[in-house]
Parts: structure tokens; sequence; C-alpha cells
């Protein structure tokens, strides 16, 4: 993990002293974090996992990655990123179709992984929309992609209703798959802005209906009672499966981001 984060630091595109700097603060704020939350990195029989695992190894490699874009961001405002950035792009994307597979496969798939896994993605497509708005080719209305998530969690705890578990579904899989790509298209080197912003554009647009589409299966369903079960997660309509008051999903699973979410047989981590 660490040879690949210094690759990536003795890139001149990328690398410069402050930039390091705020990557390794990130980095590590973030670790503080995720060793709060080992105590949920437990098998479904409740006993403690004895390994952190291969994918939470991933997962914490990803988040390195976007540490560094988190970094790249402040350090280089308003600049256009270049080939070396779309790299590390769509390999923190790209290994996020195999931390979860892994864990399954080991069996060490947990509610910790899932969480772990959705907060990184989450952050990955905030950091994305940031970069896309920062360097000019967007207006700050595509922030919403990278923010939508976080409003509909903080209006579920005020509109109990939202949490309610949703339905699979592969139009929210897509969605989530589809948003991450068109903001990785808008900021490839090259792509003239109109084209990049109307891409942009097309993947908020598809994430808005999505949320549209699950609020208002939701909203249909208020007033039938509302179980709030311990071990419960379910999928949510921004493509990160955000937490809901209750804590829980319907499979007894945590959420997650994009396809190849850590825990139960197909877990919903769609737009």
């Amino acid at each position: 993990m660490f040879a690949v984060l210094l690759a990536v630091g003795l890139d001149r595109e990328l690398f410069d002293v402050p930039g390091a700097a705020t990557a390794a603060a990130a980095y590590l704020l973030s670790l503080i974090l995720i060793a709060r939350g080992l105590r949920g990195h437990r098998d479904p029989d409740g006993k403690v996992h004895r390994a952190f695992g291969a994918a939470n190894a991933l997962t914490l490699l990803r988040l390195g990655l976007v540490c560094w874009l988190i970094a790249w961001s402040a350090a280089h405002a308003f600049a256009a990123p270049g080939w070396s950035l779309i790299g590390v792009i769509v390999l923190a994307a790209a290994l996020d179709a195999i931390d979860g597979p892994l864990a399954r496969a080991r069996g060490l798939d947990s509610d910790f992984g899932a969480r772990f896994d959705m907060e990184t993605d989450a952050l990955l497509v905030l950091v994305l929309s940031v970069l896309v708005w920062r360097t000019g080719i967007a207006g700050p209305w595509v922030l919403l992609s990278g923010l939508m998530r976080y409003l509909f969690v903080a209006l579920a705890w005020a509109l109990p209703w939202l949490s309610r578990p949703l339905e699979p579904s592969l139009r929210r899989k897509a969605v989530c798959v589809l948003q991450i790509v068109a903001l990785i298209l808008a900021l490839l080197p090259g792509l003239p802005p109109r084209a990049a912003a109307t891409i942009a554009l097309l993947g908020l647009a598809m994430l808005v209906a999505s949320f549209a589409i699950d609020i208002a299966w939701l909203a249909a369903r208020r007033q039938a009672p509302l179980v709030a079960s311990p071990d419960a997660p379910a999928p949510t309509p921004d493509g990160t499966g955000p937490r809901n008051p209750s804590g829980s999903w319907p499979d007894g699973t945590e959420p997650g981001t994009s396809p190849g979410s850590r825990p139960g047989p197909d877990p919903e981590r769609s737009a």
C-alpha cells in the first residue's frame, strides 16, 4: 500500500510538500476513525475477526488515494488534472470492484468492512465532484453529486420514514457506476469543456432521478409501521447506502457506495 502511495507521491504532477502534509493529515484522521469502528469487524455469529483482512487493506489503500486527491485539490485550486491524476482516480475507483468479493471469499465480510467501504466510496464521489467544480469544468451545481448522499442522511434523521429499507434495484447499481464514470470522464484532459459539463450534468440528472424514484416509493409507504431492526442495513437512493437512524439494513449488513460491496450475497450499493 505504501509503495503505491510512494509511487504516486514521486510523480511530479502529484507531489509537493504542502500536498503531502495535507494527505498525511487526512489519512491520519481517517485511521483514527477506522480504529474506533474496528469493534464492528465481526463474523455473522458476533465473534471478532482476528485478521484485518486483505479486503480492508485494499479499502485502506483506496482511502489513501482519496486523501491524496483531497490534498491535490487543496494545493492546485482551479488547475486542470493531468493523466497521472486520472490514473490515481481510476485506480481508487477500480479497486472497489475487488474488495467486496475478496472479503466474502475469505469469510471476512463484516459490518465494519461494509461501512468502511461505503464511507470511502462516498468520500471519493464527493472529492470527484469538488475536482470537477474547482477545475472550472462545471459550476457549483456539480457538488450535488457528492453532497446528495449526505443531505439524504441528514433528512432521514428528521423524517424517519426515509430510513425504511428499499427493495433491491439494478437501476440504483447502474446509476452508481455511471455517476462515478461520468465524473471521471468530465475530468479527462483534452475533453471540450462543454462536453465535460454535459457529461457531469447527465450523471447528476440520473442521480437526482434515482433519488426521486426511491423517495416517492418511501413516501407512499410512510404511514406503515416502521420496524427498526438492530440487524438490518437497507439500500438507499444515493449509491452509497446512507446509514439510517436505526443503524441497520434488512439483510444484517452495512451499506456501500458502488458495485462489489462487501457483505451479504448481493447487497445494494447503488445510486
